[in-house]
């Protein structure tokens, strides 16, 4: 057994005893709390140093891997206590984290395939986090009380374990106290949202969200960390938002990656194509779908009441509608557009090389108009709320979201904004026009 494997086995015990909060309670979990920092802060040398360091802590002889770690234990138990969160959302949390490290070393000395380690870390992470949830809610609500709150539990643990995979991704192995925090606020919202979920619904919706991310890595339309996002992304919007939702986020994601490919050899030649083969890393996912995502939950809470004020749940339908059909269409636009040699740049109209920030052809905006279609078709077809007017409206918000990405393009990126910043302005951009032409018809009519 290599030390990583050892270390992370201790860990995942020091995580069991959060248990500890449901079991005896706050005074008994502080107390074990206080012996397990002293413990880490005394002890500087010897094999039990040499069992709880992480490479970096032998500089300074200080375990600061497992002082962190227990601080943000620590914190996100104070957080629970003085909150809303529940004990269980604290127990699963921290769970999640020390048991799918575990699973995630344990898988290293098996296999160099980095999907294969993924995909072992979200599963142990998932069982743990379940576990670590139904024993909470044994314990302080009584077995009965399982059957009604099981499927929401596991869909907080698979939106959990999706999380944490990718903060592991894209920050160091040894920030795990990081990972904890964030994700513990994560199920915390969750949580607060009251998804109503049978165990049928949260089966289907999982095996939907794995085969979806699947199938983006196996046709490299998306890295590791884009993958791992995307499929969060969509568990939650079938779960918060529903299959209409779902399908029309897909769409962009399955369009605009295929996009990406479109004659990449030549996008190659150009100097116009993207890095890694095409594949969309987490930026490029975030910087367009975060809005949307923003959408669905804006929905989901005001579904619930849990805005101080009350909001109408079909405005952030027409923002996340509004949301994707920029992406979509800024995606077509520039995919399609960049292959043609006559660009120009939008505020000038001056002819520019192709790639150039800012730079339109009419074949690109023709194909973005046709994106901007085919969500305001879709979300026609899915949402009733979405009358003839509302398609008409989503698809012009596309197209101003589109022009709005390619004026900051022109004036902006590169000096004061990057492109995924840009593409979330001009997501931000659609959306609001979406929701405020709504509205102005809504007061009109």
């Amino acid at each position: 057994m290599t030390a990583p494997v050892r270390r992370a086995g201790v860990f995942a015990a020091l995580c069991t005893l959060a248990l500890v909060v449901p079991l005896f309670g706050t005074t008994v979990a502080v107390a074990v709390a206080a012996v397990a920092l002293l413990g880490a802060g005394v002890v500087s040398d010897g094999p039990v140093f040499d069992l709880l360091a992480y490479p970096g802590d032998y500089e300074d002889g200080r375990l600061y891997g497992l002082l962190t770690f227990i601080l943000a234990a620590v914190l996100l138990g104070v957080i629970a206590e003085t909150s809303s969160m529940s004990t269980a959302v604290f127990v699963g949390t921290v769970f999640l984290v020390g048991y799918g490290d575990l699973g995630e070393q344990l898988a290293r000395q098996r296999t160099d395939h980095d999907v294969a380690r993924v995909t072992v870390f979200c599963l142990s992470a998932l069982v743990a986090a379940v576990a670590g949830q139904v024993a909470t809610v044994a314990i302080t609500d009584g077995a009965g009380a399982l059957e009604s709150v099981l499927p929401t539990l596991v869909f907080l643990a698979a939106s959990g374990a999706l999380l944490a995979a990718l903060l592991r991704d894209i920050l160091m192995l040894y920030d795990d106290p990081v990972v904890m925090l964030f994700v513990g606020l994560l199920l915390w919202l969750l949580a607060e949202l009251e998804p109503a979920l049978g165990a049928v619904e949260i089966t289907i919706a999982l095996a939907i969200t794995a085969a979806f991310g699947y199938v983006a890595y196996a046709l490299e339309t998306a890295s590791i960390a884009g993958m791992l996002t995307g499929v969060l992304l969509c568990l939650l919007t079938i779960i918060l938002g529903g299959y209409g939702w779902f399908a029309v986020l897909v769409s962009f994601f399955a369009i605009g990656g295929l996009s990406t490919k479109f004659r990449y050899d030549r996008k190659e030649d150009l100097g116009v194509a993207e890095e890694n083969n095409g594949a969309r890393g987490i930026g490029n996912v975030l910087g367009n779908a975060s809005v949307a995502i923003a959408a669905v939950l804006g929905y989901a809470a005001s579904s619930a009441a849990v805005f101080p004020i009350d909001l109408e749940p079909t405005l952030f339908l027409f923002a996340f509608a509004g949301s994707v059909a920029t992406a979509m269409s800024d995606t077509l636009s520039s995919e399609i557009g960049s292959i043609f040699e006559s660009p120009r740049l939008i505020t000038t109209l001056e002819p520019v090389d192709p790639g150039t920030d800012g730079g339109v052809t009419w074949q690109g905006e023709v194909a973005g108009l046709g994106g901007a279609a085919i969500v305001a078709l879709l979300s026609y077809g899915l949402f009733p709320e979405v009358e003839l007017i509302g398609a008409t409206i989503i698809a012009a918000a596309g197209f101003v979201g589109m022009t709005v990405d390619s004026l900051l393009g022109a004036t902006l990126e590169g000096t004061l904004l990057g492109n995924q910043g840009v593409n979330f302005l001009a997501t931000l951009s659609g959306a609001l026009a979406c929701a405020l032409l709504v509205l102005s018809f809504a007061v009109l009519g």
